[in-house]
């Protein structure tokens, strides 16, 4: 139940949930209640005009990457082009600071002999795609279980604190965007962040504030694990396959 919408739970309704007399009847906001969920970034998905970004803002791709539209359309039967709306996407998206306004998307549309609300029901399906601009460096910070047990909460509130943001929101400088998202597949590493196409594992408070310190000041960073490991190698190091493994291999039978 969604405590924006709910407000606060109602006596017949706590008690139909099984939670008890005495709770149902201190009608307590649900955020104040020990079991309250963590809430996550539910995406918009209703566009609004804005001056930055409208049917009428100028949006055409570069001459490279219409040559690379090309080359990706080669990939596709004619009668299939329509396939190729999210590697189109992506590039549109890489072209325009990480995020696609509405005129790329209609312009996407026009290639691919499609209509407009097609591209538009792919780009509000993947997270992938943002339809609002976003810093230079957008953080998009694991909340999932393994995350959230190693520390991504204790991470999130360095990193607001740090640049001076809320969950969702940017930078006054345009540089860094937070972000909490879902599972992002390193469960190995937690916690983790991606940042635009990279992910930073194996952080902690210190050398989050590390990792985003130098990407401010330009500095280069190490992509992955930030405590040393190789990849997700357990912390004993390698224990098997020590030597190489003889045959006969599978291949050869």
């Amino acid at each position: 139940i969604n405590a924006e919408y709910m407000g606060t739970f109602t006596p017949p309704l706590m008690l139909l949930a099984g939670l008890g007399r005495e709770v149902a009847r201190s009608r307590l906001p649900l955020a104040a209640m020990p079991w309250a969920v963590r809430s996550f970034h539910v995406p918009k998905y209703r566009h609004v005009d804005t001056p930055y970004n409208n049917a009428d803002t100028p949006f055409e791709f570069t001459d490279a990457n219409m040559e690379k539209i090309s080359q990706i359309l080669k990939k596709y039967p004619k009668q299939f082009k329509r396939s190729a709306v999210i590697p189109l996407l992506d590039l549109a998206q890489r072209q325009h600071n990480n995020w696609i306004p509405l005129a790329a998307m209609n312009k996407i549309a026009k290639i691919l002999d499609l209509e407009p609300v097609k591209v538009y029901e792919v780009v509000t399906f993947y997270s992938m795609f943002n339809r609002e601009p976003v810093g230079k460096y957008f953080i998009q910070l694991c909340g999932t279980t393994p995350c959230q047990l190693c520390g991504s909460e204790q991470l999130t509130a360095a990193i607001e604190k740090h640049l001076g943001i809320k969950e969702g929101g940017t930078t006054e400088d345009g540089l860094f965007t937070l972000l909490e998202v879902e599972c992002l597949g390193a469960c190995a590493n937690a916690p983790m962040v991606q940042i635009n196409d990279d992910f930073y594992e194996d952080l902690t408070v210190e050398t989050t504030i590390k990792l985003l310190d130098d990407l401010k000041a330009g500095r280069p960073v190490k992509v992955g694990p930030q405590n040393g490991r190789n990849t997700c190698e357990g912390i004993l190091g390698k224990t098997s396959l020590l030597t190489p493994v003889g045959g006969p291999y599978c291949r050869d039978l």
